[in-house]
């Protein structure tokens, strides 16, 4: 008996198989440790929908085991979607100085800060629970206070690496402990989890202090304005604008809701060093020459509602773009975001600034490991098993072959899908079935009330519009007494379309008077009779079907 309860089992219920989402559930015993709880942003396909979540029905049926949410940093795609969550799963959410911070003001907003028990933890903390303990080890990344974390079992260690790059002069002088994770490899890792993100690129992820000696650059020579969109969670980046600008006696102002709030915790926990003096209001820019003025934003993926993509768009109350600005997009877009950053690239230079982006200089760079960063993880921590994760699945492939390149037998590494348990002993792992698991969609106040049927119907609208038939039917002898009207909306334009809107309100004629004949008064089946004699003909005039909505009223 006692070999059978002896197992690990790990549960990705995302972050696998896509970029964001992240949540693993860890199991042993009578503890589940459940690391990250991220959000996606929507693809193009999913229309009006705002953010995707895990699902963690899993997690809410075995919630006497859950022992807490464990966060490696405060990026959205590792803690967006908390105030959703911890509705369902009220544990204690434990993560460090800034990562809270963060989580503080998401929670606040969603009236959820005085419900929730948040624990702080810093860099070599260990939590001990009833079967293991967990261990938090500093690691470095694009947002300060990045950790890794290791679970330590009777069957050994299991080691999540969190997202990470190695950084030898980082902006906060804190370097990664990459002496811990040698000693964990020693010890022994059963199973290791690690970011994928870069696993494509050669080579090593350059510091961020490059970044910096850009700016400086460009700050010398900027005659006007200075505007800089980057992710809002990138404090190192902000730190960096703020020193660049103080050095060329230039003022501050954040524009930008998430960034705003993120700069006013950065600054209140001392993450962000600066003279009071150096902000300004963003209502305050105009009593200042334009070579005087910093202005930090968010929009650096072109998102449509953001700071930059106003501004770009002539739409910002307060700051238009103007000849001699410097526009700087520090940041990649995130794959599928190209088209809008180019758009908004685009109207920039329309507009006369200069526009400064990745292509052009070192404005940005990655916080995730390549090649080389990512061998000398594996090569100090030398798990027994290996689970590539936080990666869309070629990234988990080619990360696969990397360990396995490195000495790891090809039975010892699983590629794993979103809901998969994995079980581990001391000498194997393999997949034993799933759990429910998959994406809820949140779409503004609603959560998980939009699924994919309605999605369906969107993308049906979306693509060949609706039709709305309305007839009035007598009550006693079922005869037509009004219409049939028909509404277009996104199919045609009515007054264009006179004829075919006339055809139509005769083939509709024609299926009533067949369901009168017939004696059918079911109004299911009359409506069915409609669409479907409505659908053929259409199809065969146009060769699109568009959704068709037949409304019966009776009087």
């Amino acid at each position: 008996m006692k070999k059978e309860k002896d197992k690990i089992r790990i549960i990705p219920l995302g972050g696998v198989n896509e970029i964001g989402k992240n949540l693993t559930a860890i199991e042993y015993k009578n503890d589940i440790i459940v690391i990250d709880c991220g959000l996606r942003f929507p693809d193009e396909e999913m229309f009006g929908i705002d953010l995707v979540i895990p699902d963690v029905t899993y997690l809410v049926k075995n919630i006497d085991k859950v022992k807490g949410i464990f966060l490696t940093h405060g990026h959205e795609d590792h803690i967006g979607a908390l105030p959703y969550v911890l509705k369902e799963l009220n544990v204690p959410v434990y993560g460090t100085m800034l990562t809270l911070g963060i989580v503080e003001s998401k929670l606040k907003e969603h009236g959820l800060l005085s419900t929730v028990e948040l624990r702080r933890i810093s860099p070599k903390d260990v939590i001990k629970l009833e079967s293991v303990s967990v261990e938090f080890i500093k690691t470095n990344h694009s947002i300060a206070d990045s950790v890794a974390i290791a679970i330590h079992t009777s069957l050994g260690i299991i080691l999540h690496t969190g997202d990470f790059k190695i950084d030898y002069t980082p902006i906060d002088g804190v370097v990664a402990d990459l002496p811990r994770f040698a000693e964990l490899g020693k010890k022994g890792v059963i199973v290791m989890l690690a970011d994928s993100t870069n696993v494509e690129r050669s080579g090593y992820t350059m510091s961020e202090s490059t970044v910096g000696e850009t700016f400086e650059s460009i700050f010398s020579e900027a005659k006007g304005r200075i505007i800089v969109a980057t992710f809002a969670s990138n404090i190192h980046r902000i730190q960096q604008i703020i020193t660049a600008a103080s050095k060329f006696g230039r003022k501050v102002a954040v524009s930008g809701r998430s960034i705003e709030n993120i700069v006013a915790v950065a600054a209140e926990l001392g993450y962000i060093t600066a003279e009071k003096e150096i902000f300004i209001g963003i209502d305050n820019i105009n009593k200042y020459n334009d070579n005087q003025i910093v202005i930090i934003t968010t929009g650096s993926q072109g998102e449509p509602m953001s700071a930059l993509s106003r501004m770009a768009a002539s739409e910002h109350k307060k700051v238009n773009i103007s000849v001699g600005d410097t526009v700087v997009i520090s940041a990649t877009p995130i794959p599928g975001n190209e088209k809008f950053v180019s758009r908004v690239i685009n109207q920039l230079f329309k507009k006369g600034a200069e526009v400064i982006y990745e292509a052009l200089a070192d404005v940005h760079v990655s916080g995730h490991a390549c090649q080389e960063e990512l061998k000398l993880i594996h090569t100090l921590v030398k798990p027994k098993f290996f689970i590539p994760v936080h990666g869309e699945y070629r990234h988990l492939k080619q990360h696969a072959e990397l360990a396995i390149k490195l000495g790891l037998a090809k039975n010892n590494v699983i590629i794993a899908d979103t809901g998969d348990v994995i079980e581990v002993t001391r000498d194997s792992i393999k997949k034993n079935g799933s759990v429910i698991s998959g994406q809820v969609f949140v779409d503004g106040l609603g959560v998980g009330d939009v699924g994919n049927i309605v999605l369906r119907d969107r993308k049906h609208l979306s693509q060949d519009g609706i039709l709305t038939v309305v007839v009035t039917i007598e009550k006693e002898s079922g005869n037509v007494i009004a219409g049939p009207d028909i509404i277009s909306r996104g199919f045609v334009y009515v007054r264009e379309s006179e004829d075919l809107m006339e055809q139509s309100r005769l083939i509709v004629k024609d299926a009533l008077r067949e369901c009168e004949e017939k004696h059918i008064t079911e109004w299911a089946t009359i409506k069915s009779n409609i669409k479907e004699a409505l659908r053929l003909f259409l199809y065969e005039k146009t060769k699109r079907k568009p959704m068709i909505l037949p409304i019966i009223m009776e009087i």
